[in-house]
């Protein structure tokens, strides 16, 4: 009983492995003429990113004006500096922020 119910199961095993050789051949052939994939997601990703980036530095900078306004009240405030950036940088209006420390 065992070596019929053993050679069936390979019987089974080899009929899969050679219907699934037959199919690769298959999309081996038609993968050439397939759509390309889509780059949405990709792009909807890095626009969702941008936009989060933005709405986060405005709502920093408009926190850094208030508590600006509370510390030192009727005064213009000056320009933020930069958090992720320790380089020198320009400013073409405005006064320069002292450097950090």
């Amino acid at each position: 009983m065992s070596v019929k119910v053993t050679s069936y199961l390979w019987r089974k095993y080899a009929d899969h492995l050679y219907t699934k050789w037959e199919k690769t051949i298959l999309w081996d052939m038609i993968d050439p003429y397939r759509r390309p994939k889509t780059f949405t997601p990709l792009v909807l990703i890095y626009t969702a990113a941008f936009y989060t980036g933005v709405i986060g530095s405005a709502i920093t900078e408009q926190l850094y004006k208030e508590k600006y306004w509370e510390e030192h009240p009727g005064e213009a405030v000056p320009l933020m500096k930069p958090k992720f950036y320790g380089g020198p940088w320009r400013v073409m209006r405005g006064d320069v922020p002292p450097m950090l420390p």
